[in-house]
């Protein structure tokens, strides 16, 4: 990049504006762990598609650090929000608190990948000697954004480890949620999984799997180029079915389906299932280099345990044959855990403008980290797992 003084950050109203390739080589750099959702043609597609816009409440801001030759060094997926949905890492609690006390929360800033809960990295930098330097250039203009337009804060979810230290370490405030990961042990199978668990788990997921298409469905894997215009039909139903009654209005619309396929239809797998010839629930996840991501779920016909089958179980049994290490389920549900899925500590940051809010701020965190703490320890004893596995 040469003289870091010399380095320039822009701000760009969309990805349509940035060179997708020059944005890849910072996002999923060689040697790293290939993450789809923060690929150009991903967060371009929910543009698109009109999902991700200031009609949305998700206007584009994002961050390009140019070097002084004009070549992009780094980059960072960044939206000015008027709300705080679609995040998963919930301050409605800190927006009413401000408020109350006569301030103005929204807009803030997000860094994000919008309606995404998956840990990966926010602050954009191919792999170089001074990849750190880089972040806390982005870092420092995350600041500088938030001040120069008037936000109350910046927030940076789902932070990787390598964001986590540099954010930390320029006072950003860290926050510590949790997720249920499954973890690849070398399973040959699933029957090699079914192994690993303590006996009475083992009958449960079991009874759990003929219960799930005991009334005659069937399950399929639909990727690559087997994915059709009709899968989307169907799944895209099932979406707002679910999604309409999970959380009154969901973020995606049709568009974005077809666009994303359009785009990289290699990173999907559609778990499909059908009864009676046609399809009555399905699951979207996205395939990573070593990891397996859940996303969205839905069903038009219920029956006994099949979102469990559809969601985690067929996840494990693709993760498996792909030789995956890891299937990431999404957020939230302690359900996962009697299914082999165990907790995993998540991290956000937090930028807050005001020095008295964000003081109280971070007593808040300080407490909440302890809680989250003490609440995966716990969890962790309930493990499905036999205790010499």
């Amino acid at each position: 990049m040469g003289d870091p003084n010399e380095a320039v950050i822009t701000v760009e109203d969309g990805m349509a504006r940035i060179d997708a390739a020059a944005w890849d080589a910072c996002a999923n750099p060689p040697g790293r762990s290939y993450n789809p959702f923060v690929t150009h043609r991903f967060l371009l597609a929910l543009e698109r598609s009109g999902a991700v816009s200031g009609a949305t409440g998700w206007l584009p801001r994002h961050l390009v650090l140019r070097g002084a030759d004009g070549t992009v060094a780094g980059c960072v997926p960044a939206y000015v929000k008027s709300h705080s949905l679609g995040e998963y890492v919930f301050d409605h609690g800190w927006a009413d608190a401000y408020e109350r006390a006569g301030g103005r929360y929204y807009p803030k800033l997000q860094v994000s990948v919008p309606f995404t809960p998956v840990t990966g990295p926010r602050l954009l930098v191919p792999t170089v000697p001074d990849a750190d330097r880089r972040r806390q250039l982005l870092a420092a203009g995350l600041t500088k954004l938030t001040g120069q337009a008037k936000l109350s804060s910046a927030h940076i979810t789902f932070i990787a480890a390598e964001d986590r230290a540099v954010l930390e370490s320029m006072g950003f405030l860290m926050r510590q949620d949790q997720q249920f990961h499954w973890t690849n042990e070398g399973f040959a199978s699933f029957d090699d999984f079914l192994a690993a668990l303590q006996s009475r788990k083992r009958k449960t997921l079991r009874k759990e799997r003929q219960q799930a298409v005991a009334d005659g469905v069937t399950i399929e894997w639909v990727t690559g180029s087997d994915i059709r215009e009709e899968h989307w039909d169907a799944f895209f139903a099932f979406y707002m079915d679910t999604g309409s009654r999970k959380w009154g209005r969901p973020y995606l619309n049709r568009d974005f389906f077809s666009l994303v396929s359009e785009a990289m239809k290699e990173d999907i797998l559609l778990v499909m299932c059908k009864r009676a010839g046609r399809y009555i629930a399905g699951a979207l996840n996205f395939i990573g280099s070593d990891t397996l991501f859940g996303r969205y779920w839905g069903a038009i016909e219920h029956h006994p345990f099949l979102h469990f089958e559809t969601c985690y179980y067929q996840a494990i049994e693709f993760a498996i044959a792909r030789g995956l290490k890891r299937v990431e389920a999404g957020a939230q549900g302690e359900h996962k855990l009697a299914r082999g899925y165990l907790p995993h500590a998540t991290w956000s940051a937090h930028y807050i403008a005001d020095p008295g809010f964000a003081e109280a701020v971070s007593a808040y965190l300080a407490r909440e980290r302890e809680h989250v703490e003490e609440m995966r320890t716990v969890l962790c004893e309930y493990s499905p797992f036999r205790q010499d596995t």
